[in-house]
């Protein structure tokens, strides 16, 4: 049935497309990464930005959503003084502090 007979169907009423439908072979559907509810909220940003935020997803080999979804959590623990911050910058912070300042 092509997409033309199957609006017909559908507008019709007619079973065949209910028939259709039910004799399909059942899909596996992807097991989620978390066990939290997650909501989809859909954000606008300029093409530049998301182009410098996928590049960093990629960098970093995750996607754009779950980086994205990090930043939001580290910026809202810094809200509430329970900021996260990557290794990498307490080990330049801590660097920073063991050289010898100019008098």
């Amino acid at each position: 049935m092509n997409r033309n007979d199957a609006t017909k169907q559908f507008h019709s009423g007619g079973d065949r497309l209910a028939e259709l439908i039910d004799g399909s072979q059942s899909v596996e559907l992807p097991t989620p990464d978390t066990d939290d509810p997650m909501v989809s909220r859909s954000v606008r940003l300029p093409l530049e930005t998301y182009e410098r935020v996928r590049a960093a997803a990629d960098a970093r080999g995750i996607g754009v959503t779950t980086l994205m979804r990090q930043w939001i959590e580290a910026g809202l623990a810094d809200l509430d003084d329970s900021a996260t911050v990557s290794l990498a910058d307490v080990r330049r912070a801590l660097a920073a502090l063991s050289r010898p300042t100019a008098a």
